[in-house]
C-alpha cells in the first residue's frame, strides 16, 4: 500500500487538490519520478480532481530533461506543476529552467510532499524557491508543549524547525506514553492504540483505523497549504487550511 493512500495522507492530498482548485488550477501536471508513493499521490490527486472538472497529466522526469518538460507543460496548457520528485535532484533544476521559461511566467509550482519546507531549498533556490506551495501538518497555533518544545529545538538547531521535528516529537511522546502504560509486550501494545490519547505539540493524538488498510494512525492531524513568502524566503505564508 503507498503511504499516500493511506487514510492521513489522502486527506492531505485532497486538501491540496482543493487549494488548487480553489485558485483556480482546474489542469494540472505531475512532474514525477516512479515510485509508489508518488503514484498513489497522483492517483488521489486525479480521483477527487476528475469529478470536479480537474485533469491530471503525468510526465515522467525520466525521460524529459528539465527543457523538455517545460515543452511538455506548455504543449498540454497546464496552469500548474507539481513536483513529485527527490530533492535536490531533479527538484532544483526543473524549478530553476521552469523559472527562467517565458512561457511559464504564469505556471504555479506546487511540492505536495514538502520539499520547500527545508533550509536546503531555500539555500539551493533563492528566491525562486518562493511561492512553491506544499503541505505540513502543523496547527495555526502549537500547544503549549509545542511553543516550548519549538524554542528548545530553535535554540539548538540554530533556525525554526521544520514540521517534521515536531512529528519527530510526537512520535516520540507517543511511544513514550505506550511503553509506560503498557511495557514492551508486543500483544499489549498492539491491543493499546485504540486507547491512546497523547498531548502532543499540534494537538491531542488518538488513533483510528481504516476499514481494509490494518494501520493504526493519527487520522486528522492539523495539515495547512503553505509557502515560501516571495517578499521574505524564510517566512511562511499559510494559503489554505484542511
Amino acid at each position: 500500500m503507498g503511504r499516500a493512500s493511506r487514510p492521513a495522507q489522502s486527506h492531505g492530498w485532497r486538501v491540496y487538490a482543493d487549494f488548487l482548485l480553489g485558485a483556480g488550477h482546474s489542469r494540472i501536471a505531475v512532474a514525477a519520478q516512479p515510485s509508489v508513493y508518488w503514484a498513489a499521490g497522483t492517483r488521489v490527486l486525479r480521483d477527487h480532481l476528475a469529478p470536479r472538472g480537474g485533469t491530471v497529466v503525468e510526465l515522467d522526469v525520466s525521460a524529459l530533461d528539465p527543457a523538455a518538460l517545460c515543452d511538455e507543460v506548455v504543449g498540454r496548457r497546464a496552469t500548474a506543476l507539481l513536483l513529485l520528485t527527490g530533492h535536490p535532484e531533479p527538484a532544483v533544476p526543473i524549478v530553476r529552467s521552469v523559472r527562467r521559461d517565458p512561457r511559464l511566467a504564469g505556471l504555479v509550482i506546487g511540492a505536495p510532499a514538502g520539499q520547500p519546507e527545508f533550509a536546503g531549498w531555500a539555500e539551493a533556490l533563492g528566491d525562486d524557491g518562493a511561492a512553491v506551495p506544499f503541505l505540513r501538518y502543523l496547527p495555526e497555533r502549537l500547544t503549549p508543549l509545542g511553543a516550548r518544545v519549538g524554542e528548545a529545538l530553535r535554540e539548538r538547531l540554530a533556525e525554526a524547525p521544520s514540521f517534521v521535528a515536531f512529528e519527530g516529537y510526537d512520535t516520540i511522546a507517543v511511544l513514550a506514553d505506550v511503553l509506560r502504560s503498557h511495557g514492551a509486550d508486543r500483544a499489549r501494545t498492539a491491543g493499546s492504540w485504540p486507547r491512546v490519547a497523547v498531548e502532543g505539540t499540534r494537538g491531542l493524538i488518538r488513533f483510528s483505523r481504516a476499514p481494509g488498510t490494518g494501520v493504526w494512525q493519527w487520522a486528522r492531524p492539523p495539515l495547512q497549504v503553505v509557502d515560501r513568502d516571495p517578499a521574505a524566503p524564510d517566512r511562511f505564508r499559510i494559503l489554505h487550511t484542511g
